[in-house]
């Protein structure tokens, strides 16, 4: 029985963060053409948005929730992230695998900025059937604010807490969890602080960065879900079960 995987690339991986829309078309390309290397294993591909919607959301606020003042930034937000999601999946497609993207805007909800519930039976089925989902982070309405952002490390924990993976990782442009003086921290229990152990980051980033990316984690891991973060360098190694050399987020074992 093939594996079950899912995939997070982080957006700073996919784009240029210092210039707004930018794609990096090699490395989306490169990326694409390692997972169509691995057909024989079923994925679920989550990506961020990096430079695609980001300034966007910062700009009209989307964060802090929408209202007619700020109505514009959905649809404006919401473009950018899909045209990058666009990009990954005529890149897959391109390199022999089959892939269509989904877009949270229609099929998530969420309340005070937090993801409550994304529709996860269309993404079983194309599983089923041998094609790889293609989600990202999106503005999302919101029953208590208005709209939110919700970031491609929210729906890692949303589907790895509902569906159930062999793995599950996050491929993003540092080697894992970095202390101060620039090692790896090889793994985080659940009940350690992020704030503790993830540096800042240089990157204006609306979602929370690494610390975010912790935390979420650490949801999943409280529930038995270990998790991986490493550098987009040993995506093959993460595709082909092999150790990654980065962050291992909780204990226990997957399910799948």
């Amino acid at each position: 029985m093939s594996e079950r995987l899912l995939l997070k690339i982080g957006g700073s991986v996919l784009t240029e963060k210092g210039r707004q829309g930018a794609a990096d078309t090699r490395a989306i390309a490169t990326i694409a053409s390692e997972i169509a290397g691995h057909a024989e294993s079923s994925l679920c591909l989550v990506h961020g948005a990096g430079s695609f919607g980001h300034p966007e959301a910062h700009r009209y606020g989307l964060a802090k929730g929408a209202d007619r003042n700020n109505r514009q930034g959905i649809a404006l937000t919401h473009g950018a992230v899909c045209r990058l999601n666009q990009m990954m999946v005529e890149a897959l497609r391109d390199a022999g695998a089959d892939a269509i993207g989904i877009h949270p805007l229609g099929s998530a909800w969420a309340r005070a900025g937090r993801l409550l519930t994304l529709e996860t039976r269309p993404l079983q089925r194309l599983m089923d059937v041998g094609i790889i989902p293609v989600l990202h982070g999106d503005v999302v309405m919101d029953e208590v604010q208005g709209a939110c952002i919700v970031s491609g490390d929210q729906i890692i924990r949303y589907l790895g807490g509902h569906l159930a993976f062999t793995r599950i990782g996050l491929a993003t442009d540092v080697p894992g969890v970095l202390t101060p003086e620039g090692g790896v921290i090889n793994e985080i229990p659940a009940g350690v602080s992020p704030e503790a152990l993830a540096g800042s980051s240089g990157h204006m980033d609306v979602t929370g960065g690494m610390a975010g990316k912790v935390r979420e984690l650490q949801e999943l891991a409280s529930l038995g879900v270990p998790s991986e973060i490493f550098h987009i360098s040993r995506l093959s190694d993460f595709m082909d079960s092999r150790p990654c050399g980065g962050t291992r987020v909780g204990g226990g074992r997957l399910r799948g």
